[in-house]
């Protein structure tokens, strides 16, 4: 019992400190070079975001 309470305290502390502090994390992880090409590959591979972006930087309808 003991050791279920610890584990959902830490889990629960970790959840905290990374919502906390998720924009410092995530500002780190995007400054690495390659999780950032990692990162950037896989949303483009996303037909969706992909048709945003594309509509945002170069224009055309907006259908936001």
């Amino acid at each position: 019992m003991s050791r279920m309470f610890t584990s959902i305290f830490m889990i629960g502390t970790v959840g905290y400190l990374v919502y906390k502090y998720r924009f410092r994390l995530l500002n780190t992880l995007i400054g690495t070079g390659w999780i950032r090409r990692i990162a950037v590959g896989s949303m483009m591979s996303l037909p969706g975001v992909k048709k945003k972006l594309m509509q945002a930087v170069f224009g055309g309808p907006s259908d936001w």
